[in-house]
């Protein structure tokens, strides 16, 4: 098993920058790619960013030119940086991991999951 803890979560206003974490213990030898989705209140679940283990990022339409998303494989933990927040970014924040390295857009491609993490952006 894999188990994914999210950190990083906070209330800030509009314009904001955060920077989420999320660290993988337990068996991480398993996980190839990583990614970050986010469920505002009473919307769907949404795709925001992935990372292979190469390092390459894919992007939801949301995060394009916003955010980015790394990964340090060494300390099996991966980051969004979030600039230029806005009140429509208010989610839980959710990390996932995957064997896999395709189809990271979906959330059916994901073995693991964390918790959430809230993020509230003011205006």
């Amino acid at each position: 098993q894999v188990q994914l803890v999210e950190s990083g979560g906070a209330v800030v206003q509009s314009g904001d920058s955060l920077r989420l974490s999320c660290a993988a213990s337990g068996l991480t030898f398993h996980i190839n790619s990583m990614g970050w989705f986010r469920q505002g209140s009473g919307n769907a679940r949404q795709f925001v960013a992935a990372i292979a283990w190469n390092g390459r990022p894919y992007y939801g339409e949301s995060a394009k030119g916003r955010f980015t998303i790394s990964r340090n494989n060494a300390e099996n933990t991966v980051y969004l940086q979030m600039n230029e927040l806005q009140p429509e970014d208010t989610a839980v924040y959710t990390c996932a991991a995957t064997q896999g390295g395709r189809g990271l857009s979906a959330s059916s491609t994901y073995d693991y999951w964390g918790q959430g993490t809230q993020v509230t952006v003011s205006s």
